[in-house]
């Protein structure tokens, strides 16, 4: 599966409202320099010391939102 990682920081802005909120994404334990990542169908996952939490998801053209957010392509 491909992946686009980013900062917590850089999802943050990326976000629309309908999506994940700001202090929803806090509460699953996303700071500014939180790793996360978004799979092509839309996953936001969270590193956890132990791997990765899927903690919510994007909804309509994200994907170029967090490639233009993000600056990379799907790897």
């Amino acid at each position: 599966m491909k992946f686009i990682e980013m900062t917590g920081g850089t999802l943050i802005s990326a976000l629309h409202e309908d999506e994940l909120s700001p202090d929803e994404l806090r509460k699953a334990g996303v700071a500014e320099a939180t790793i996360v990542r978004i799979n092509q169908q839309g996953d936001i996952e969270v590193r956890r010391p132990e791997g990765w939490d899927i903690i919510g998801g994007l909804i309509g053209d994200y994907e170029k939102r967090i490639q233009k957010a993000s600056g990379l392509g799907w790897a």
